[in-house]
């Protein structure tokens, strides 16, 4: 469905004319395993079976709780999340994109599976999303985080459908991938994405289920005194990655600032540094105070790799992280050579593109 307004369509006056506009006829419609089909709109949850059909038009319940009708098969799409960005790139629809996120040269996967997309317009950020911008994109559907609620609902009384995801841990990831299959009508490759995130779990839980658990710190992306508790989605890849995370009983849904002190009577086995930390893996080492560390003491000090994305971020590819955990945790068990192949492998296949595993480093 496309609606067609021009960039000052932000009054009451156009909401109204905008009412009266017709929706497109017909659009193709990808196949996906057949589970049966249905001649009216269809109710579903983000979380469906694992085997759909493409079916339109279809009602989704996004992460607000909001119903949306997605009538035919979008042509259009906005994104104004880095984390569904890269979903959309994996699910095949990088060609449909209009309108991205602001700092899109930040993202490297960008460059590497989409470079097209550095140069379509902006629609700025969750802290100043670009309304009157996104609009005037005339996108068919438009996809945000949960931050920008009310502006999915401003889109919506200007004709345009929006939804509203909130991918913030491993399950919700999954059930952001299930929407947005649905939504754009790409089940198939959501639900071989989601195979691979359970898989991956399934081989990492036999891999390590009689290896010993160290105690890992996870060192955040502004100071090495902010890390990751268990509410973070940083501590399902230290858990599922063979490790016990230090910071588990902080309940913080950010990243938690801490003491020297606490630290250091923590006093973990393994210090793993965030992906994209403002700081160096030398400068935490430079640090007297911490020279006491058992960590440093062994130079069990890693840090995450960002040439590609930040899999410690639940972004598609997140699921790496996991893998590359287990690398650094266990490398007698699953060894950084064997992470660097099933990477390259995860990236040909769900992004197609060759990567350079040596910048895969610990």
């Amino acid at each position: 469905m496309k609606i067609k307004f021009t960039a000052l369509a932000l009054s009451a006056a156009m909401v109204l004319s905008l009412a009266a506009c017709g929706q497109s006829a017909s659009q193709s419609q990808s196949a996906a395993p057949a589970s049966g089909s249905q001649s009216q709109p269809q109710s579903q949850s983000a979380s469906a079976p694992a085997a759909v059909e493409e079916v339109m038009p279809v009602t989704l319940t996004d992460a607000a709780g909001r119903q949306v009708t997605i009538e035919t098969e979008p042509e259009t799409l906005v994104s104004g999340y880095y984390i569904t960005t890269s979903m959309l790139i994996a699910l095949g629809q990088q060609d449909k994109l209009v309108g991205i996120e602001a700092k899109a040269d930040t993202r490297p996967i960008y460059a590497l599976a989409a470079p097209e997309l550095l140069e379509l317009p902006s629609v700025g950020t969750a802290k100043e999303f670009d309304l009157e911008g996104c609009a005037a994109l005339e996108p068919d559907l438009v996809i945000l985080p949960l931050k920008l609620q009310e502006s999915a609902e401003a889109l919506e009384q200007l004709g345009i459908n929006a939804l509203v995801v909130n991918p913030e841990d491993m399950d919700l990831l999954e059930e952001t991938l299930d929407l947005l299959g649905q939504a754009t009508g790409s089940s198939e490759r959501a639900h071989a994405l989601m195979d691979y995130n359970a898989e991956t779990e399934a081989e990492m839980a036999e891999l390590l289920a009689d290896a010993e658990k160290p105690s890992v710190y996870l060192a955040g992306n502004s100071s090495y005194l902010s890390t990751a508790g268990s509410k973070m989605y940083q501590n399902t890849l230290i858990e599922l990655g063979g490790g016990e995370n230090v910071a588990a009983e902080l309940e913080d849904d950010y990243w938690a600032d801490i003491s020297y002190e606490q630290l250091l009577a923590w006093n973990p086995d393994v210090i793993v540094i965030a992906a994209d930390a403002d700081y160096t893996k030398e400068d935490l080492l430079a640090d007297s105070q911490l020279a006491g560390l058992t960590a440093v003491q062994n130079g069990a000090v890693y840090a995450l790799p960002s040439s590609f994305e930040a899999w410690d971020s639940p972004v598609p590819s997140g699921v790496l992280g996991i893998r590359w955990m287990a690398s650094a945790l266990h490398g007698d068990l699953y060894s950084l050579e064997q992470f660097r192949q099933d990477a390259a492998d995860f990236y040909k296949e769900f992004y197609g593109v060759e990567i350079d595993t040596q910048l895969i480093t610990q």
